[in-house]
């Protein structure tokens, strides 16, 4: 008869990792039960155990011994063979005065299997399957024991009594400090995991950081590079760029508020009008294309990135006069590409955003070509790490970015991610 219909949750102890010891106990916490030899002390003492020199320093060298194996078997500059050969020494001291004295020396065995188990939980486990150093540590230690106390006449209660004693002792140590072991393997784990995690988000944050900011400073750069060559001949245009600054702006700090909360985009839709406006405002003239259904929110996130950072690139370091965007997906997988007619930066951004800004005014060309050639030099300066942080996001979601010179010239940027 099932008590619940279904099984209910396991219980789980309240347990904080960091508080735990992360070594485990000492030599010394086990030294400690070397109380347990004032059983066969108190044979000597009361004249059972002859002749009583040889009594008292077998006593004296099995904790000697006892005391050795504690601490080299805790020692990690000692080799593992030094608390082997000592428990071997160890187990022919018990042996022989078990068998000599009798009585109550025989409480020496599950302190020899305490020692057994301190040697074997600190020995390597190199293959699967049983665990040997277990099986032949301990199972020696207790067959030892059932063939000294069976020889030495003991009756099978005595003889169950120390066996008991012996695996009980030996195994019980092991296991305690393996699992000590684990605990601290996996406080190490724990620790580079968020070591890692902290990696990671530096990354993540200085890399959105540098995709917001990259694009929007450009711009910014360029309208008030524009604003200043104009602000004598058309106050009106200036102040209109003026205004698109402080626009630009606001959204910028809205974007970083947004990076900040972990948001990573506002998606390729949105930023396919961004880049539109920004290439306009640049004097280059746009063309987006698109074919395919919509994308899915991480894949439309990630190609929005893909734009902000190839238009920001177009804007800062073409030279171009036109740039043409084009998104396919096919089901399968999506793709954007940018592409543009520059030759690199020896063309003017800003003096292609001068004279398109006189252009919308109605001002003739001479005007905007004269501004040209009265402000040779300007530029945004190099270029930054945005096209290496974007090649980590689409490897990170298993996509490519390419780029490289265009077919018809200028320069074509490539980036597909898998739907």
């Amino acid at each position: 008869m099932r008590l619940w219909k279904d099984a209910p949750p396991r219980r789980t102890p309240d347990l904080d990792l960091d508080k735990l010891d992360r070594n485990g106990p000492e030599g010394g916490a086990f030294v400690f039960w070397l109380i347990i030899l004032l059983w066969p002390l108190r044979d000597i003492v009361e004249g059972r155990s002859h002749p009583v020199w040889l009594a008292v320093l077998a006593l004296l060298a099995f904790a000697a011994v006892h005391i050795a194996v504690a601490r080299t078997a805790f020692d990690g500059r000692v080799p593992i063979k030094v608390p082997v050969g000592l428990l071997l020494v160890e187990a022919g001291v018990a042996s022989a005065a078990t068998a000599g004295f009798q009585h109550r020396w025989f409480t020496l065995w599950p302190l020899l299997g305490l020692a057994t188990g301190i040697v074997v939980g600190h020995m390597p486990r190199q293959t699967k399957g049983p665990e040997l150093p277990m099986l032949v540590g301990i199972g020696g230690v207790s067959a030892l024991c059932i063939l000294v106390s069976t020889a030495a006449g003991e009756d099978a209660q005595t003889v169950l009594g120390s066996w008991y004693g012996v695996v009980t002792a030996a195994l019980v140590t092991a296991v305690v400090l393996r699992l000590f072991t684990v605990i601290g393997m996996l406080r190490a784990a724990r620790e580079e995991l968020a070591k890692a995690a902290v990696e990671q988000e530096r990354l993540r944050f200085s890399r959105d950081l540098h995709d917001l900011l990259g694009h929007t400073l450009s711009v910014m750069v360029v309208k008030a590079q524009a604003v200043r060559l104009v602000a004598e001949r058309d106050p009106a245009v200036a102040a209109e760029q003026a205004a698109d600054i402080e626009k630009v702006g606001r959204q910028a700090l809205g974007e970083v508020r947004q990076a900040v909360s972990g948001y990573r985009g506002r998606g390729l839709a949105e930023e396919l009008d961004a880049a539109v406006t920004a290439l306009a405002d640049a004097g280059v003239d746009p063309a987006v294309r698109r074919a395919g259904p919509p994308l899915p929110p991480e894949p439309d996130a990630l190609l929005g990135w893909a734009v902000r950072e190839g238009v920001t690139n177009v804007i800062r370091h073409s030279g171009a006069r036109s740039c043409a965007i084009t998104i396919r997906n096919d089901g399968g997988s999506a793709t954007v590409e940018i592409s543009d007619d520059g030759t690199g930066p020896g063309r003017n951004a800003v003096t292609e955003a001068v004279g398109a800004a006189h252009a919308a005014t109605g001002r003739d060309g001479g005007d905007g070509d004269r501004s040209r050639a009265e402000t040779p030099g300007l530029s945004l300066g190099s270029g930054g790490h945005g096209l290496r942080g974007l090649a980590e996001r689409m490897e990170a979601a298993g996509g490519t970015l390419r780029t490289g010179p265009a077919p018809g010239g200028g320069f074509l940027l490539t980036a597909t991610v898998p739907i």
